[in-house]
């Protein structure tokens, strides 16, 4: 697992005007939108707010971001593409497919409680934002054309490591990809029905999270093999 935190996070969706990594204060509007959008809300933090922060000019931060909505993007973007690396990591040298699986399920679906040891990037408190935060980036009026500008591509490709691990496992399962993000999408759903709706879900005593969705997957399976 170590080996995982130490592990280059590469965001491929193109939302910002200036790469953030390449410089010593795109990573500083980074850690510190971070710690901000995660002790405010989107809906309070503002650029104002985190220059203020960062002791610069709030047009400095324009020169990386349009807005607050494409910074967001930007942030779930990294949380998604660092839980892709998890999921490889680990999934690697698991023969058998249905353990493979699994173990793929229990990854996407797990708290993440570790704070990792990238420079900029809390995983806690962004596994928090992505919790809270993540619908609000691409539910929107605008979501078509940043879909078709690759915005949410990290998401895409996560889904679709699960989904081909479902294949793996259930060659003739008939929605595969409706599968993959139904599991993905859902358990954040109810990590935030937990901490804040908790009449939605069930979390009395161990996390039953991981199990559910386990359990949904082979179920959803066990009805495939039997299909004529």
């Amino acid at each position: 697992m170590e080996r995982l935190m130490q592990m280059h996070v590469q965001v491929t969706e193109p939302v910002y005007l200036k790469d953030p990594a390449a410089t010593d204060l795109g990573r500083r509007i980074i850690e510190h939108g971070i710690r901000l959008i995660d002790e405010l809300g989107l809906e309070r933090f503002t650029f104002g707010k985190l220059a203020s922060a960062l002791g610069t000019a709030e047009s400095s931060i324009y020169r990386y971001f349009d807005n607050k909505h494409r910074l967001l993007i930007y942030l779930v973007g990294w949380y998604w593409s660092w839980r892709e690396l998890k999921l490889v990591f680990d999934t690697a040298n698991i023969a058998d497919a249905k353990e493979r699986l699994e173990r793929g399920i229990r990854s996407v679906t797990e708290p993440v409680k570790e704070k990792g040891s990238f420079a900029q990037v809390d995983l806690r408190a962004l596994y928090r934002i992505a919790i809270a935060e993540s619908a609000k980036a691409y539910m929107t009026k605008e979501v078509d054309e940043e879909h078709r500008q690759g915005c949410f591509g990290s998401f895409g490709r996560l889904s679709g490591r699960l989904h081909e691990l479902i294949l793996a496992a259930c060659p003739r399962h008939p929605y595969p990809a409706l599968l993959a993000s139904t599991i993905i999408d859902g358990s954040s759903s109810q990590r935030f029905f937990a901490d804040h709706l908790p009449t939605l879900t069930d979390s009395a005593g161990k996390d039953p999270i991981p199990d559910h969705f386990v359990h949904l997957a082979f179920a959803s399976i066990a009805q495939a093999t039997k299909r004529p």
